[in-house]
């Protein structure tokens, strides 16, 4: 899964965003589980990069939320 940039993510409705927060989260668990398994991972900086992209949707969401977007739960997100 690519990477997104933060103008990408702007360019979303909340729906996308809460779909590609769901996706990358999910990739994330799958990455640290195989950590935790003892494997080695084709590209350890991934994890980094999923973090960092997984806080830029966080933020987005905020600030739509913050500008009068759809509101949207603390648990859906």
């Amino acid at each position: 899964m690519a990477i997104l940039k933060s103008d990408e993510i702007r360019d979303m409705n909340l729906d996308e965003m809460k779909a590609k927060l769901w996706e990358m989260r999910s990739e994330l668990a799958r990455e640290r589980a195989v950590i935790a398994s003892g494997g080695s991972l084709e590209n350890p900086g991934r994890v980094r990069e999923l973090r960092r992209t997984i806080a830029r949707l966080l933020t987005v969401i905020k600030e739509t939320q913050k500008k009068g977007g759809a509101r949207i739960g603390a648990r859906s997100v």
